[in-house]
């Protein structure tokens, strides 16, 4: 199941790319990309794990 997420107040490119690279380590999650300039979270989750995970 594919989500995306806004994102408000992001403080750096580097703690996105932090931020990133947990969630992908988070079981459940398949895939996730933070994009920094578009403030934009998105995540390919198994299906029951959403409501974990968020």
């Amino acid at each position: 199941m594919k989500k995306a997420y806004k994102l408000e107040n992001l403080g750096c490119a580097a703690c996105a790319a932090k931020m990133e690279s947990k969630i992908k380590k988070l079981k459940g999650v398949n895939s996730a990309s933070l994009s920094y300039m578009m403030q934009k979270l998105s995540v390919d989750l198994e299906e029951d794990a959403e409501g974990e995970i968020i």
